[in-house]
């Protein structure tokens, strides 16, 4: 479907602004009325790491306070997992698969696993299989940048070399020992992403992560313009401002303002594109 009226209706953001006109979970209620019920299914894949942080904080605490920007709320949790022989359909297919390796942990000669890290992984299983390809690299994308930069994090501290997910990228991470992963050729950035590892600052290797998240939707959706892409797009790049506008003020501020003005670029380069 063509979104124009969606995209081309954006609010302005003017780059001095210290606050966005609209949060991410504003933006989750609006899409609700513009998208297909097939699109919204697709959004939906990036509200659902909200909800894996909700199920974490579940399992630690029955009481815990639910992130509203997740898909599903504490009541449907309950409801969809096999603990309460619910309907299964109400959750993603990966929690149900997760609470049944969690239950079977219990068993005391169990190998420890690291649930963030299993939730996280089974996660991108489940987004990389989607139909929508700009949606499914993007979860690759992002599967692969964190595995390097975690990896490169464990070597520098002389830890075991972890990684989520089983892809190619992944597998040839775990069996390398090189400096490059064994992934020269293969990731085209892939002396950015190591250059950004070794960053001492967090807040600065945090602002280049997400300017190098922000340049690759750029990349990606150059041509799109007014589709679902696009629309998940700007959704991304504004939870990484809505993130950033909340880190430490001076840096955060900077950030912020730098962020900004590429979406409002972005918006109004694909305005005046559309019209030549």
């Amino acid at each position: 479907m063509n979104y124009y009226s969606l995209i081309a209706g954006l609010p302005e953001i003017e780059a001095g602004d210290n606050k966005l006109p609209f949060s991410v979970l504003e933006f989750k209620d609006e899409l609700n009325i513009y998208l297909s019920e097939g699109d919204a299914r697709l959004t939906a894949m990036f509200f659902a790491k909200f909800d894996n942080q909700n199920f974490l904080r579940f399992l630690k605490d029955k009481d815990a306070k639910f992130d509203k920007r997740g898909n599903i709320t504490k009541q449907d949790l309950i409801d969809g997992l096999e603990i309460s022989d619910g309907d299964k359909s109400i959750v993603p297919s990966y929690f149900n698969a997760f609470m049944e390796e969690y239950k079977n942990s219990q068993n005391a000669d169990a190998e420890p696993v690291v649930w963030e890290n299993r939730l996280t992984e089974l996660y991108y299983q489940w987004a990389m299989q989607c139909k929508n390809k700009f949606i499914a690299r993007w979860f690759e994308y992002n599967l692969n940048l964190n595995n390097i930069l975690t990896a490169s994090a464990n070597r520098k501290h002389h830890k075991e070399v972890e990684v989520v997910g089983e892809n190619d990228v992944a597998e040839t991470i775990k069996k390398s020992s090189q400096r490059d992963f064994g992934l020269t050729g293969t990731i085209d950035e892939l002396e950015t992403y190591l250059r950004i590892a070794e960053e001492p600052d967090f807040l600065e290797r945090e602002k280049k992560i997400a300017l190098l998240q922000w340049d690759w939707l750029n990349e990606q959706t150059a041509f799109e313009y007014f589709s679902i892409d696009q629309v998940f797009a700007y959704l991304v790049k504004l939870e990484i401002v809505e993130r950033w506008s909340g880190l430490d003020h001076e840096e955060g501020r900077k950030t912020f303002r730098s962020l900004i003005n590429r979406l409002k670029d972005d918006v109004v380069n694909r305005q005046k594109s559309e019209h030549i």
